[in-house]
């Protein structure tokens, strides 16, 4: 069994790809994580918007601890989010709204790794487009 060194939960949006990659080759993590992609990334897993993706990002992480032996998940948003303006049911929406989404999905997974993972060590990054 090969030890890796984390998980990346990020979104989904193609826009988005490139810097992730990008990110996690400065942090010379290539080849050393498990990914899990999903509309908003840390929004989609945690807003009640997305409820029934919740247990398959929580499952999926548990399956990349046991696995690959992760010690850490890196959590990656990104600015311009659709997942975000979903979230914000339609309601005027800015740049400022949009952070505080971002943050309060960054809280929810840090609450609740805490609950389930206290030991996995936790990255958290909003991105520019």
């Amino acid at each position: 069994m090969k030890k890796y060194e984390a998980m990346v939960l990020s979104c989904m949006d193609p826009r988005f790809q490139t810097k992730v990659f990008n990110y996690l080759k400065s942090k010379k993590l290539s080849g050393k994580y498990s990914s899990f992609t999903i509309a908003g990334g840390a929004i989609g897993v945690t807003h009640k918007k997305f409820k029934k993706w919740h247990s398959t990002f929580w499952e999926n992480l548990e399956t990349s601890i046991k696995l690959h032996r992760i010690r850490k998940l890196i959590v990656l948003n990104h600015k311009d989010c659709g997942a975000a303006k979903i979230a914000n049911n339609g309601k005027k929406f800015n740049s400022l709204i949009e952070n505080k989404i971002h943050k309060k999905s960054f809280e929810n997974i840090k609450k609740i790794l805490k609950k389930k993972h206290p030991n996995l060590k936790a990255t958290f990054k909003t991105l520019i487009k």
